[in-house]
């Protein structure tokens, strides 16, 4: 069973202070999982934060370059210079039919240390295996509700994501 966190964003820059607070859990957890990488998934529609979040998680990792959505590429990889690790962001939205994932290999992007964030996993269901975090990010008049389950954090550790994002 998942545990589950709900609260709100004001502005961009709690946006960027909740990928930071998931950098530094879930560092942690890839240290503990070997060689595979975990599966983040990243809801909410065009605009609301995912790739901002994105840009936080990578930043707390010592990535000091561009990150953009990778809408065109489908997938863009980032070693930071901290924990020896991968990031792949992968944006599904144009993806046709997942079927398309077979042939860019995805099953070799889960296979190492390293962490996968995916934008619309729907887009790719019944090839992406299933998330160990999910993020949920929805629009409100004012700022963002989110939504943070996950099968392999605790309520606790959600709850502390929260408060340093809040």
């Amino acid at each position: 069973m998942a545990n589950q966190v709900t609260f709100t964003l004001a502005d961009e820059e709690a946006t960027l202070a909740l990928g930071a607070a998931l950098a530094k859990v879930l560092s942690a957890q890839c240290e503990q999982t070997g060689n595979r990488a975990l599966c983040i998934n990243l809801e909410g529609d065009l605009g609301a934060g995912k790739t901002t979040m994105t840009r936080g998680l990578l930043r707390a990792l010592g990535h000091e370059g561009t990150v953009k959505s990778p809408t065109y590429t489908l997938v863009e990889s980032y070693e930071p210079k901290g924990p020896q690790m991968v990031i792949y962001h992968f944006d599904l939205y144009r993806l046709m039919d997942p079927e398309e994932l077979e042939l860019m290999g995805i099953r070799d992007y889960f296979a190492r240390r390293g962490i996968c964030l995916i934008e619309w996993p729907d887009r790719g269901h019944g090839l992406l295996p299933d998330p160990d975090l999910t993020v949920a990010i929805k629009h409100e008049s004012e700022g963002r509700t989110v939504t943070v389950s996950s099968t392999l954090l605790s309520s606790e550790q959600l709850n502390t994501i929260a408060a340093s994002a809040g």
